[in-house]
């Protein structure tokens, strides 16, 4: 793919996003979505492989039903009262609503496209799918939460947090793990979006830094499987070490960044009256925390300290070098700023 060519599509997915981003009506906001999910179809099938072609097919094919469901909902809210995308208040159009969107999102129980369309393509294709293609469907739903039924948010919310901890755990390649992460950490979100979509909006947006953070740094050991991270710290020991303080924080673990979004959705179950909700998921994090903590152990406590003649590798690439150590830094010290910054975000 020539520089020319591979612009003119990555700057249709951002112009699909940045157009459902400003639509106030469901046609525009579902015309924004099929520009971005056409325009990412070249992106992903142009290692010219066996496995990202199947990954554009399977890409392709769910993306397509979600939007289709989608604009067959919208269309029959639209007979019944008008396009406006808020309100929404024709009970059976936002059942189908949720669900087309949580399809698009890859969330459970649509879940298992995701994994196997993010195995299929490179790190740098993984960090798109997982962060900038997720904003899009994520704006529809927050600008329709107040319509939304939250006992259908809750029990995708829930389910997506148990598939995403209990789908991780067999897995040995990586993006298919950060899939299930993604899977899990939408899930948190869903939970709480329809009682407070600016903390549903703060926990997506740590969840890109810290995701991006995270593949930005195996795409500099090059590794993408458990078995091949054991051998990275002799060449890397520092970069080792952010990327498994980086993973920490993605689990969730104090005092770092990602720890601040979960007590705080937390807090906000148990203070709209729904506490089992707020326990079922800390318990399903555990799973979460589990391939977590699994993958740091592979790279940094598998193997036991030698001394290597080889040089250790101190320098980032150059294309990470300004954009790893923000990242990093934004992903294992905002734990403090994080309750301020929640007041930049739109009720």
């Amino acid at each position: 793919m020539t520089p020319f060519i591979k612009i003119f599509f990555i700057s249709n997915v951002l112009l699909g996003t940045t157009m459902t981003f400003m639509a106030h009506h469901w046609l525009l906001a579902w015309a924004g979505l099929e520009m971005n999910s056409l325009a990412m179809i070249p992106i992903i099938i142009k290692d010219q492989h066996p496995r990202s072609v199947e990954a554009a097919v399977k890409y392709f094919i769910m993306q397509a039903s979600g939007g289709l469901i989608l604009l067959f909902a919208v269309t029959v809210n639209s007979f019944v009262y008008n396009w406006t995308i808020s309100p929404i208040n024709y009970a059976p159009a936002t059942i189908v609503m949720v669900l087309a969107i949580a399809l698009k999102l890859g969330m459970a129980p649509f879940h298992m496209w995701f994994p196997e369309v993010l195995q299929g393509v490179n790190l740098n294709t993984c960090l798109i799918l997982c962060t900038w293609q997720k904003l899009a469907p994520f704006a529809l739903a927050v600008q329709a939460a107040e319509s939304l039924m939250p006992e259908l948010l809750m029990a995708l919310g829930l389910l997506s947090t148990l598939v995403g901890g209990w789908g991780g755990l067999n897995h040995l390649q990586v993006r298919k793990l950060l899939a299930f992460s993604s899977i899990a950490h939408l899930g948190w979100m869903f939970i709480i979006i329809q009682f407070s979509p600016r903390l549903a909006t703060l926990a997506m947006v740590t969840y890109i830094i810290m995701t991006a953070a995270v593949f930005i740094a195996y795409k500099q050991v090059l590794s993408t499987t458990i078995s091949s991270l054991a051998l990275n710290w002799t060449k890397s020991p520092l970069l080792v070490a952010i990327i498994t303080l980086t993973i920490a924080s993605l689990g969730g673990l104090p005092p770092l960044t990602g720890f601040a979004p979960k007590v705080m959705i937390l807090a906000e179950l148990a203070e709209n009256g729904y506490p089992v909700v707020g326990l079922m998921a800390a318990l399903s994090a555990q799973l979460s925390l589990f391939f977590y903590l699994r993958l740091g152990h592979a790279m940094s406590l598998m193997l036991w300290p030698n001394l290597f003649h080889s040089s250790i590798l101190w320098h980032l690439k150059n294309k990470a070098r300004f954009a790893l150590p923000a990242l990093t830094s934004a992903t294992l010290m905002f734990l403090p700023l994080l309750p301020g910054l929640i007041l930049l975000f739109p009720e």
